[in-house]
């Protein structure tokens, strides 16, 4: 029987070669598509901020190229729910495009809410690609107070006003948090 001798950076270079042919198949599959829109790295979710302004939520979505006729928005007392589409524009034969790192597609972004709204009175502005939600906060979320017990001890306990985070230290379990 005959020995074999083992070279392991042979063996790595092989690995090697393996990957980078794994790695050029899936970019030629890319390339090879011809309707930009359906290329599946093409999808996109748009970027959101959402801010706690006291008594209403402000979430702004970033989503350039899209019309407001292209936009479904709909809002439920715990959610934002956003879909729309970023539409491909095909141009003549004589301007050809080299290279586009641009989104296009449907799309569909659900935005949970820290707190109840007024999903009737929502107010919405689409400019310059960003579509900005006032969201109204329910009233009684606003004044909404949660007791903390710390212990049996009844000089350890304390609540927290939700909202605005402000402490109220040194409530006796036997008193009563009244919201303002």
């Amino acid at each position: 029987m005959a020995l074999i001798r083992w070279e392991p950076f042979r063996e790595m270079d092989i690995l090697r070669r393996q990957m980078d042919q794994l790695f050029s198949d899936i970019t030629a599959a890319e390339r090879s598509s011809s309707d930009i829109s359906a290329s599946p790295r093409t999808a996109w979710v748009p970027a959101v901020e959402l801010s706690d302004n006291g008594s209403e939520f402000l979430l702004r979505v970033e989503i350039p190229g899209v019309e407001a006729k292209d936009l479904d928005v709909q809002v439920t007392q715990d959610a934002v729910s956003i879909t729309g589409e970023h539409r491909y524009e095909k141009h003549s034969e004589s301007n050809t495009k080299v290279h586009s790192e641009f989104r296009y597609g449907k799309f569909t972004r659900i935005i949970p809410l820290p707190s109840k709204v007024q999903n009737q009175q929502v107010k919405a502005d689409l400019k310059d690609g960003i579509l900005i939600l006032n969201l109204p906060k329910l009233e009684q979320e606003q004044n909404k107070v949660f007791k903390v017990n710390l212990g049996q001890s009844q000089s350890a306990t304390a609540s927290i006003e939700g909202g605005n985070g402000n402490t109220q230290p040194n409530i006796t379990s036997q008193q009563s948090v009244q919201t303002v």
